[in-house]
């Protein structure tokens, strides 16, 4: 017992030294359990920055070229699909290269699924899904109208 109060003494930043056994307060293994609890912290805040990240961002009216995105936690393994859309980008790369720096600032991965092509006619709140990306492939058309129907609720949604 006197070796786990002098190492709360010591590693005072360390609240759980106390839970180790004595030869490995001995050891100094305190600085790893540190590094490994500051590890878990970041992994939870870039989580926290994924669930962040809308689900679906596109043009309000027109026909454009988006893409179906993967974003993950560096290192780690939640990851979700998100899906983007532009009458500015004239090839699905331009979509892809605006999304990618953004989605590192916040600590995430990013990989392209697949593209298409959205009309979006929000006069009769109508979306239609279809085509393919030469670069990237055409991506998977349901999951993006799954996506589109989680915030456009209102909407006739058809894929071809």
């Amino acid at each position: 017992m006197f070796y786990i109060t002098k190492c709360i003494y010591l590693f005072s930043s360390c609240y759980f030294c106390c839970v180790l056994p004595v030869c490995s307060l001995l050891r100094g293994d305190c600085n790893v359990i540190k590094v490994r609890l500051l590890s878990v912290a970041a992994t939870a805040k870039m989580a926290d920055a994924l669930s962040k990240v809308p689900d679906v961002d596109i043009d309000p009216e027109g026909q454009f070229k988006y893409i179906l995105v993967n974003i993950k936690v560096k290192g780690g393994t939640e990851h979700k699909v998100i899906v983007r859309g532009t009458k500015t980008a004239e090839y699905h790369i331009h979509i892809f290269e605006k999304v990618n720096p953004a989605m590192e600032a916040l600590g995430l991965e990013c990989n392209c699924l697949g593209g298409g092509k959205i009309e979006h006619n929000n006069t009769e709140k109508k979306l239609r899904v279809f085509g393919e990306s030469t670069g990237y492939g055409k991506a998977d058309h349901a999951v993006t109208v799954e996506k589109l129907k989680s915030v456009f609720k209102d909407y006739e949604i058809t894929m071809e």
